[in-house]
């Protein structure tokens, strides 16, 4: 059974860890009109990025902190430190880490980016908490892309992404919802936090929180202040 669990959540939480790329002002985008500059899409980093996979009955939990960077196409990782179960660390967290590695080289990101081309938006009004919101409806079936919606600020800053992948990435997972957390560093959107969550079959919903704390935004230094934004901007949003 745990063999099940990390097999799904590798897959699940794989597609949800990409700095998926920002929406650019467009007429497809219900948003659009109320984005007060350009979007500059983020094309490096360095991140400092904390990890933690979970069952839900805790039995099987593992945690891992490792230094990320985006650089020419390309990403790497160095593990900084790690605990908790081995198969955990070897199946799920480590793995999440190749497999964006492979994703990024194999230039896979674009599948997942907010554009029309990947998806249909609808405006939805407001929430419950007064933030726009924006209805995402996927093309097609894909574990990249999430059925859900975007929540927006008022000035059309993408704040997170809500909702659950439209293809499940496995027959032993028949639910998998993603939360993403976004905001502004450097004046660059950037995903700040992800929540992933799986139901698996014969062992219940297996959880992997992803946070993120970035150093550099595309070549320049993030200041501490920065940093501190983004962090209580996660926070706030969670």
């Amino acid at each position: 059974m745990r063999r099940l669990w990390v097999a799904a959540c590798t897959v699940a939480a794989a597609s949800a860890v990409l700095p998926v790329s920002a929406l650019t002002e467009s007429a497809s985008w219900p948003g659009s009109h109320a984005l007060s500059r350009a979007e500059q899409p983020l094309h490096s980093y360095t991140a400092f990025r904390r990890m933690h996979a979970y069952s839900e009955d805790q039995k099987h939990e593992a945690w891992m902190e490792a230094r990320t960077e985006l650089k020419n196409h390309q990403f790497s990782y160095t593990i900084v430190s790690e605990t908790g179960s081995e198969a955990i660390r070897a199946r799920v967290l480590r793995a999440v880490l190749a497999r964006e590695q492979d994703m990024v080289s194999k230039v896979e990101t674009g599948r997942a980016d907010l554009t029309a081309e990947n998806y249909e938006f609808t405006d939805a009004g407001r929430d419950e908490t007064g933030a726009r919101v924006v209805q995402i409806k996927p093309r097609r079936a894909d574990v990249m892309l999430v059925d859900g919606r975007a929540v927006l600020s008022d000035s059309g800053d993408l704040l997170r992404i809500e909702g659950k992948l439209s293809k499940n990435p496995s027959f032993w997972t028949s639910l998998v919802n993603i939360v993403r957390h976004y905001a502004r560093v450097g004046g660059i959107r950037v995903p700040v936090a992800t929540e992933t969550t799986a139901k698996v079959k014969f062992v219940g919903n297996s959880q992997l929180d992803v946070f993120y704390d970035y150093e550099s935004v595309n070549g320049r230094p993030v200041s501490i202040s920065e940093r501190r934004s983004a962090e209580l901007s996660r926070i706030a949003e969670r």
